[in-house]
């Protein structure tokens, strides 16, 4: 059934924040509380229209304040329930680098693999996004989630039933929502980024 159907099955929405100064440079950010830029706070604002379509039932965003400021701006604000189990994953030493910062180091390095020395296991990142998808699924109706890029792909990869070294395989745009939902008893991705437009 298409987007906007009432008959449909329920939907979980999925935003990762909006642009901020370090996810333009492409370094990895967890708990860092970095704010977003002109561009994400735009970004944001542009996720009004796109999620008109539905009507949710929850709202959930993580506790950091570039998810927050994202749900507030597309207008979620007042709707939303800090859920800190959304929070990103912990980069530990990592926190603050790019990739290329780390492989000079340790070439060939995949944080889904290698981890982060004193950084947050992936077991518990997916233990976080299990218990967020636990929450959503009890609520009656569709459920926007606003949290960030790493989080929200463990917890894709957990819906579909997969290991969450799959989340590798899905690229999250900032402030773009992405759909997941059922067919018949099987959950699904039903769309990715979609354009905030």
């Amino acid at each position: 059934m298409s987007i906007g159907d009432p008959e449909r099955a329920q939907q979980l929405v999925l935003v990762r924040h909006g642009e901020t100064a370090w996810s333009r440079e492409g370094r990895h950010t967890g708990r860092t509380d970095v704010p977003l830029t002109e561009l994400g706070r735009e970004q944001a604002r542009a996720l009004r229209n796109a999620l008109q379509r539905w009507r949710f039932a929850a709202v959930y965003v993580s506790p950091l304040q570039r998810a927050r400021d994202t749900c507030e701006l597309a207008g979620y604000g007042d709707a939303a329930v800090v859920l800190p189990d959304l929070i990103e994953w912990d980069y530990g030493e990592y926190e603050g680098l790019t990739t290329m910062d780390v492989r000079r180091s340790r070439p060939g390095w995949n944080i889904w693999k290698d981890g982060t020395p004193g950084g947050e296991p992936l077991a518990a990142a997916v233990a976080r996004a299990e218990r967020a998808l636990a929450l959503a699924r009890r609520q009656q109706g569709d459920v926007l989630l606003v949290a960030h890029g790493h989080i929200l792909r463990i917890l894709t990869a957990r819906w579909i039933d997969h290991p969450a070294l799959l989340g590798q395989r899905f690229r999250l745009e900032p402030a773009s929502p992405s759909v997941l939902s059922y067919e018949h008893e099987w959950t699904t991705v039903n769309a990715w980024n979609l354009s905030r437009d």
